[in-house]
């Protein structure tokens, strides 16, 4: 019984690891605009696809998978990814910025992005799947009755690298206090100088290149891709940031995780089929209880 409680605690972290990178993208955008950015788990998707071109391609090249195959593809996916998500930002989110329309506009527009993503790669790459390439040797390590693979300890370490780095960005430098400047007041920020949109570009930047993180590593650990896979993962981490208290960053990783240990000890213990029932009603009691999640407050806002 207890080594079942250990590898599942263990199985527990390597998924919640996923949804709490994606939920971290939410929480920068929402963060700083107040927009919930549907759009963030088709993004994900498209990482997942970038990454799988771009690790074939190198594999092609380099014979064999390794670390500087890993390393090579997590860097040009995470830049790409983020040239979506920046291209994402000019084309359909600033120009309703500028015209200054309501916020229900723009969650619609951030809808229609998503759609536009998965019917675009359905319609581009075909309904078939495709299998994420081996990268990585994987390597099985026992502890007793609890057994571990390098790429779930690889999966665990890298989510709290990027909370680590992303809380390093956020509260130590110049563009994270100006992130932090607009969500306090984005109409008094620009007549201290500060170049709102510079900022705005570089939080998407940021967010949809955890995404890619997240995309990478997901498809590496369950290598089936299909253009539908950010939708429900995607909503899901969306979730699991507003029970943290979205806008929070601690709370969108606490969130992740949370979810994360739900779903697996649900589906341990109980049929498969009550994981997503069970998990959504403890977080729906969670949040009649604490609307704001556990990190987040209410927060006034400025007409």
């Amino acid at each position: 019984m207890l080594a079942t409680i250990l590898q599942n605690i263990f199985n527990a972290l390597q998924w919640g690891s996923f949804y709490s990178m994606i939920a971290l993208g939410y929480c920068l955008v929402y963060g700083v605009l107040r927009l919930i950015n549907f759009a963030h788990g088709d993004i994900f998707m498209t990482a997942c696809y970038i990454a799988f071109f771009i690790a074939s391609a190198l594999l092609s090249t380099f014979v064999s998978g390794g670390s500087v195959v890993f390393v090579a593809t997590l860097i040009l996916t995470m830049i790409a990814t983020a040239l979506v998500g920046v291209t994402i930002e000019r084309v359909a989110y600033r120009p309703l910025r500028k015209k200054g329309v309501n916020r229900l506009y723009v969650v619609i527009t951030a809808l229609m992005v998503g759609f536009i993503l998965e019917n675009g790669n359905l319609a581009f790459l075909g309904a078939s799947s495709r299998r994420f390439p081996d990268i990585l040797q994987k390597e099985l390590w026992n502890f007793g009755p609890v057994t571990l693979t390098n790429l779930k300890v690889l999966v665990i370490v890298a989510a709290f690298v990027v909370f680590g780095v992303l809380q390093f960005i956020v509260k130590k430098t110049v563009f994270g206090m100006s992130m932090r400047a607009i969500s306090y007041d984005k109409f008094a920020i620009p007549l201290m100088g500060i170049p709102v949109n510079r900022v705005i570009t570089f939080t998407f930047a940021l967010g949809s290149s955890l995404a890619a993180v997240a995309g990478i590593l997901f498809g590496m650990s369950y290598p089936v891709l299909d253009p539908y896979m950010g939708m429900t993962i995607g909503w899901k981490a969306f979730i699991a940031a507003v029970v943290g208290g979205i806008g929070e960053i601690s709370g969108a990783f606490l969130g992740g995780f949370i979810l994360g240990f739900i779903e697996i000890f649900i589906a341990a213990f109980f049929p498969s089929s009550f994981k997503d029932l069970v998990s959504f009603v403890i977080l729906l009691i969670i949040l009649v209880i604490k609307p704001t999640g556990f990190f987040g407050f209410a927060k006034s806002t400025k007409i």
